[in-house]
């Protein structure tokens, strides 16, 4: 009924209401996992309404907490090393202990056109999307090598195995993490640390609508027009949902997947990996 009972994971990116790291966040601690939520400082739009990040982590702790879970939030910021160290060790000291690391934490920085894709922003991407995980993973594998393994698993995207136009750097970092993915698998599958990397496809979060919105207004085309371009690519037809991508890393960080590693999972509603 509790596959990971006595496990403790941290999520990433975890604070967006309809948000994938949100809807991780819940399903692992369904499972008996005592959760460490996190996202940046800030504020976000919900609904037209600015709300804290903060207090949006604060409602997930309240849902997991209401359904006899445990868990608590943390501002983090993925691309400071200063940051990572304080919310380990603010985990630990918490927990005792660490066996999950989920890196959720993305950004949509670069996508446009190519040739207007400006230095600044191939950074941005790249120390959000990729130097963040690297850096997580390299503050917590020590850890985990003291308790005897732990999961690892990475949020890439269809932008990992194939390309669409207008994603340069976000499609650029995403395929590298599926590089570094494997590259954790076979460095430290000794030491019993499994790593794979879920490729979501088009989900309904927050982050999709706004790149909708997005191709919208440059293509000078009707929002319903992009979701039915899009979708023409997908076997299903639709985009899939938060907790289909929760339940793909929840197997991951399960006894389930106990050989399972170095692997990309796709969960895309069976789109073309050329897209």
């Amino acid at each position: 009924m509790h596959p990971l009972k006595g496990k403790v994971a941290l999520v990433t990116g975890a604070s967006a209401p309809h948000g994938i790291g949100r809807a991780i966040a819940l399903r692992l601690a369904q499972d008996g996992a005592a959760v460490v939520v996190t996202d940046i400082d800030g504020q976000m739009d919900v609904g037209g309404k600015t709300v804290s990040r903060s207090e949006l982590l604060q409602n997930t702790i309240a849902e997991i907490v209401s359904s006899d879970g445990m868990a608590i939030s943390l501002i983090l910021d993925v691309t400071g090393a200063e940051s990572i160290e304080a919310g380990i060790k603010q985990a630990l000291a918490q927990f005792g202990r660490l066996d999950i690391l989920v890196n959720n934490a993305g950004s949509l920085a670069g996508s446009n056109n190519f040739l207007s894709t400006t230095p600044e922003q191939w950074s941005a991407s790249f120390c959000v999307n990729l130097l963040g995980p690297m850096m997580l993973s390299q503050a917590v594998i020590p850890h985990m090598r003291q308790i005897g393994g732990g999961r690892i698993i990475n949020i890439g995207s269809t932008g990992s195995l194939g390309a669409e136009p207008g994603f340069g750097a976000y499609t650029t970092m995403k395929h590298g993490l599926v590089g570094f993915s494997k590259t954790l698998a076979a460095e430290f599958g000794p030491d019993g640390i499994l790593c794979n990397t879920v490729c979501p496809g088009y989900i309904a979060t927050d982050m999709h609508t706004a790149a909708n919105n997005r191709l919208a207004k440059e293509r000078d085309l009707s929002v319903a027009e992009i979701k039915k371009q899009r979708y023409a690519n997908v076997a299903l037809r639709d985009a899939g949902l938060p907790v289909d991508v929760a339940n793909a890393v929840a197997y991951l960080a399960g006894p389930q997947a106990n050989y399972v590693t170095g692997m990309n999972l796709p969960v895309t509603g069976g789109v073309p990996l050329g897209i």
